[in-house]
């Protein structure tokens, strides 16, 4: 619509395929992008303040409460930075069944963006439900892939949402074997439909915009893994250290648009977490049959049109179902569910690769166990400099597209992201105005 001044302006009273509460606003004079902000408006929640004073034992349990799609992500960077602070490590067994139950989640998380949330965009479709009635065999390949994410989760962890066995020092309990086992026939299956999936996914009609992102994601210090649950923190440009180092790399910023904090390397700027960063950071590692699914896509050499993002979550579904059954391959119940500990007075850090991205946790705990002070950093947060700047990059580019065609192109811009605002309500409102 026209406003008193002669701009154009246009909202979209509702995204259904985000998770959260945020607008985003587009300002344009002729044919020159005067500014782009995606501004989240969500009041904060305060779990670093809610942590304080409560038993370092609580964290993984409450903060898994931040994301009911990616608990695990909070439960794991949690644990581990309270290990850390506590001077133990977990290893063996217990430590294959904390990268298992990650699996799981980037399963489950990766197949509800990919099949429901993100596809719709590239076949011009309002919403997963209404794909399904012309594409129903890719929605339900999507349901039984989410399916078996959730189930792994649920063996492992207690229950699919929010699971309860999750501790530190490892877990409350650990499965039997033949728990573990009888999901193997839905796990292959569903890898070989994964496969499917990745080339489906390459022949997606993709918008261009290339960007040269300084990538950062975690680097396993063990040969040949594809990181997933510990690591280094590692970037195209250069950054290279432990999860104690986070602070002195990276540093959050309020902006008056957003009640997200906006992440960026210290003196340097934006840089760009998750799916993208692990795949150009670290594919040399994926099992051949992540590799050769890569090449195959086109994406082998690289990935740096956020657009082809789909392709990289596809591939990340593949890795983690083979990763799974790996995992199962090698799996001995161990002897004691959680490594023992005594409770001292410390700091501790602790980084893992939520679906979205890197997530860090840091913790300084008294000589009782108490919290004293926590800050957690989420993907999104880190993120949200680079969804502005390919938003920038997209509408310049594209600025002369009808209002209904731009915005309906920016919406997909922001889903490349899968941006977790929170986990509940999901709307947007989009503003564009042109003087």
């Amino acid at each position: 619509m026209s406003t008193a001044d002669g701009a154009r302006r246009i909202e979209t009273a509702a995204l259904a395929r985000v998770e959260g509460e945020g607008a985003m606003h587009v300002r344009i004079r002729g044919d020159e992008v005067l500014a782009v902000e995606l501004r989240i408006y969500e009041p904060p929640r305060f779990f670093e303040a809610l942590l304080r004073g409560r038993a370092l034992e609580e964290a993984p349990d409450i903060t898994a409460r931040i994301c009911g799609i990616c608990p695990i992500a909070y439960q794991t960077s949690a644990c581990q930075a309270m290990e850390d602070a506590l001077g133990i490590t977990v290893t063996g067994p217990l430590r294959d069944l904390r990268r298992l139950i990650y699996c799981g989640e980037w399963i489950e998380s990766h197949a509800l963006h990919l099949y429901l949330l993100h596809a719709p965009d590239f076949l011009g479709y309002e919403s997963g439900f209404a794909m399904a009635a012309d594409h129903r065999g890719i929605v339900e390949r999507g349901l039984r892939a989410k399916k078996a994410g959730n189930r792994l989760i649920e063996v492992i962890g207690g229950r699919a949402v929010h699971p309860v066995n999750v501790r530190v020092g490892g877990f409350y309990r650990a499965p039997e074997r033949r728990q573990l086992e009888a999901l193997r026939p839905e796990l292959e299956r569903c890898r070989d439909e994964a496969l499917a999936t990745v080339r489906w996914c390459a022949g997606l009609d993709f918008p261009d915009l290339e960007r040269d992102y300084e990538l950062v994601c975690l680097r396993s210090q063990r040969a040949g893994e594809y990181p997933i649950d510990d690591g280094r923190i590692v970037s195209s440009k250069g950054i290279d250290v432990a999860p104690a180092g986070f602070d002195a790399t990276f540093e959050e910023r309020q902006v008056p648009h957003s009640t997200a904090l906006h992440a960026r390397v210290r003196e340097r700027g934006s840089y760009l977490t998750g799916p993208m960063a692990r795949f150009d950071l670290n594919r040399e590692r994926l099992p051949p049959i992540a590799a050769d699914a890569a090449t195959e896509a086109g994406i082998g050499e690289g990935c740096s049109n956020p657009f082809r993002s789909i392709v990289v979550r596809a591939v990340e579904i593949l890795f983690a179902f083979d990763e799974a059954l790996r995992l199962i391959d090698r799996y001995e119940r161990p002897d004691r569910p959680f490594v023992a500990y005594r409770t001292r007075a410390g700091i501790g850090h602790g980084v893992s690769e939520a679906p979205r991205g890197m997530l860090y946790h840091r913790y300084e705990i008294d000589d009782a166990g108490e919290i004293v002070a926590a800050w957690i950093v989420p993907p999104t947060s880190q993120n949200q400099r680079s969804i502005e700047e390919d938003l920038a990059e997209f509408v310049a580019a594209n600025v002369r597209l009808p209002d209904d065609e731009l915005r309906r192109r920016c919406e997909q811009t922001i889903r490349n992201y899968d941006p977790c605002i929170s986990c509940s309500t999901h709307f947007l409102r989009l503003e564009v105005e042109r003087e």
